[in-house]
């Protein structure tokens, strides 16, 4: 679904990304981790186009490398951030249909004068923001202003924003960030829920309790360079990632 080629970033002289490739399975929880630092979310804006890189980025076989981010999103390319933007006077349902805009076709003129075409456009952002609703748990607070709700909630809107432009792939940049580890398994569980909808998913997570568990495969970053890839099991033992992050941190697989 996902192919990086070679992908190179740098900032002034500093290499973020280096020479970086990696294939993403169609339909699996693909995870990427690392130390802080170890240049995963830039990772994600090379993939998104946000920052200038070498290498090539491929999308379900498609070159994708020097669309700009809104074709790219088009193009079935699907993220969260971690820092979540939710519009807190704005209904959950209102927040969901934001994210439906690259599949939007009116203009001004519909929108003033309330056309067939706009209101055909409204009657499927909405179906589609019920549906997207449905496959996080979150359709009966559909009606409730998004600033009322508790962190955990706000970040299934977010990543409900980023499923409203269907795409293939769906970037996720530390979703259990912040979160209790109670609202975190309630999110792996939608997280899986995604994948069984048809939906890829790349993860960047520090949440080991969650990678393991939904990962089918994992890469593995330091230093911008990939030092590991392989299966959940492969990893917990691999003694480079162990060395370079796992050794602090508790392990059960």
């Amino acid at each position: 679904m996902l192919k990086l080629e070679n992908i190179s970033v740098r900032f002034s002289g500093l290499v973020a990304v280096d020479n970086l490739s990696m294939e993403v399975g169609g339909k699996t929880i693909h995870s990427l981790i690392g130390p802080n630092g170890a240049g995963k979310t830039t990772v994600f804006n090379a993939i998104s186009g946000l920052v200038k890189h070498e290498g090539r980025v491929l999308l379900d076989n498609v070159d994708i490398t020097h669309l700009p981010v809104h074709k790219r999103v088009y193009m079935g390319l699907g993220r969260s951030f971690q820092n979540i933007i939710i519009f807190k006077y704005m209904t959950v349902l209102q927040n969901l249909m934001l994210g439906f805009h690259s599949k939007l076709d009116y203009n001004h003129f519909d929108e003033i004068f309330y056309t067939s075409k706009f209101s055909k456009n409204e009657k499927n952002a909405r179906l589609k923001a019920i549906e997207v609703a449905d496959i996080l748990g979150i359709k009966s607070i559909l009606g409730v202003y998004a600033g009322t709700l508790p962190y955990g909630y706000q970040k299934l809107i977010d990543v409900g924003r980023a499923l409203m432009s269907e795409p293939k792939i769906l970037l996720l940049d530390e979703p259990a960030a912040g979160l209790t580890e109670k609202e975190s398994d309630i999110f792996k569980e939608k997280i899986l829920k995604v994948r069984e909808n048809g939906v890829t998913v790349l993860l960047i997570e520090h949440d080991m309790r969650m990678v393991l568990d939904i990962s089918d495969r994992i890469s593995v970053i330091n230093f911008g360079k990939k030092i590991a890839e392989g299966l959940p099991q492969d990893i917990v033992n691999n003694e480079e990632v162990i060395k370079a992050y796992l050794g602090s941190v508790p392990i059960t697989i």
